[in-house]
């Protein structure tokens, strides 16, 4: 039997993808080719005939290398970055192989059934309540934008505007009132939505990161008839910071505000009885976002959207038209995200969350956190180190000293970044850096699955020989 045009490239591909992964302990985390030699090799004038498949992934992976972040491994720090898991790494594979467009039922049938138990399962274990809707998006960006969108269309109806309709010239205001952590995607999600950066107010939050109830209603108080979205945090980048839903959530609503929960990565401590206490309160909130790309180590892109009450959220997306086949008995997830032609991301999170069980996933969140607490406290008792935010959960944060007479604050964050950038030249672990509360530190995010007692000891060893030399 002749060969299938597939077998060659697809064999080179799980080869090379292997030998990517089974050594990925013994390679650098960091990158070791520029992007000006990436470019020198990559940038070849575009073939007049082509070239072999299975060349053509060689020649990718060879020029690929050292272009290529350790992000798949146990000793990727630098963001809230996880690894894929076996079963949710080989379905991502299959989506590609099956090549659905998973927009509907018609379209992909199995793949929308995936998504439909995927939602419900994924309520379940983050504590959502079931009659939510949901949609899978490319990641918490857009799972900001779909929620956002929902909230403007809800809050904007209320005062008898249909913005579906007549757009935004002309509608009432609104208002985003957050706390001064919040990530910078729900500014982006506020641009791309036309409500603009200027309708964002930041509020000032406490010591721990919080925002305090005290705060969110004397702000609710200066502007009383202005229809708002209120953005909490479950878990913000830096410190991994809980706002105190079951206080600020009745306030809000009170007030006849719309709450959405950014929890990218926090809403996962749902799943964790360890640290479920942190989101006490959280399901009375109007939307939540998090995502499967972090730590439920799903391949990239992956999100999660929900939205309380499914009307406003439906109506922002849904459409009709006489070539558009609709279910009669399933779910269109078109009818739910941003995108219309779009890949099947339930695979990869049916698999993982069946790889995992509930069980698993828990262990997941608590085995993370400890190696996290364990970096950060480690790191930050070293000579010319000092711990700044020891984890409540994933996140840490240290920094590191000038240790000359008379240094200043501006000395310290210049030995931070250099120590930064001096461990991620050592390939042993990569860290990145952030400014918070006017301090640059050395940011600390365990996500990923990999990660073990091995990583961890190897990392401290790291830091600790850039300190010495």
């Amino acid at each position: 039997m002749e060969a299938t045009p597939y077998r060659a490239p697809l064999e080179q591909a799980l080869k090379h993808a292997v030998s990517h992964l089974e050594g990925i302990d013994d390679a650098p985390v960091a990158a070791t080719a520029s992007v000006a030699e990436l470019r020198a090799k990559l940038g070849r004038p575009l073939d007049e005939t082509g070239v072999d498949a299975a060349q053509v992934i060689d020649e990718l992976v060879a020029e690929c290398a050292g272009g290529v972040l350790g992000s798949a491994g146990g000793r990727f720090f630098g963001w809230v970055i996880g690894a894929a898991t076996p079963a949710a790494l080989a379905a991502d594979w299959l989506t590609s192989a099956w090549d659905q467009n998973a927009a509907s039922v018609s379209t992909g049938p199995a793949e929308a059934v995936l998504e439909e138990i995927c939602g419900e399962w994924l309520k379940d274990l983050l504590g959502l309540p079931a009659t939510a809707s949901f949609a899978l998006v490319t990641g918490s960006q857009m799972g900001h934008v779909t929620c956002l969108a929902a909230a403007r269309n809800a809050l904007l109806a209320r005062s008898g505007w249909d913005v579906e309709r007549d757009g935004l010239a002309g509608a009432p205001r609104l208002r985003i009132v957050s706390g001064d952590q919040r990530h910078g995607s729900i500014e982006r999600a506020a641009r791309l939505l036309g409500l603009g950066s200027a309708s964002i107010v930041d509020l000032p939050t406490d010591e721990e990161g919080r925002l305090r109830p005290d705060v969110l209603e004397a702000a609710l108080r200066r502007d009383p008839n202005v229809a708002t979205i209120i953005v909490l945090q479950a878990g913000d980048l830096n410190i991994g910071a809980f706002d105190p839903f079951q206080e600020l959530i009745p306030i809000a609503h009170a007030s006849g505000a719309w709450v959405h929960v950014d929890g990218a990565f926090g809403l996962w401590a749902a799943a964790s009885p360890r640290y479920r206490s942190y989101l006490a309160g959280v399901e009375r909130a109007d939307s939540w976002v998090t995502d499967g790309h972090k730590w439920l180590n799903v391949p990239y892109d992956c999100g999660y959207a929900f939205v309380a009450d499914p009307s406003p959220h439906q109506a922002t997306f849904g459409h009709r038209a006489s070539y558009i086949v609709r279910a009669v008995d399933g779910r269109d997830p078109s009818e739910w995200t941003p995108e219309w032609s779009r890949r099947g991301r339930g695979v990869a999170t049916y698999a993982a969350l069946r790889e995992l069980g509930r069980r698993g996933v828990a262990e997941l969140i608590e085995r993370t956190c400890r190696h996290a607490h364990t970096l950060a406290t480690r790191i930050g008792a070293l000579p010319g180190a000092e711990l700044v935010c020891e984890p409540r959960i994933n996140q840490g944060l240290v920094r590191f000293l000038d240790g000359r007479p008379g240094a200043t604050e501006c000395d310290h964050d210049r030995r931070t970044d250099a120590v930064i950038e001096q461990v991620l030249y050592t390939g042993e672990a990569l860290f990145s850096g952030s400014t918070w509360r006017g301090k640059r530190c050395m940011r600390i995010s365990v996500c990923s699955w990999r990660t073990n007692h091995a990583d961890v000891e190897r990392t401290v060893a790291a830091v600790r020989h850039v300190l010495e030399t």
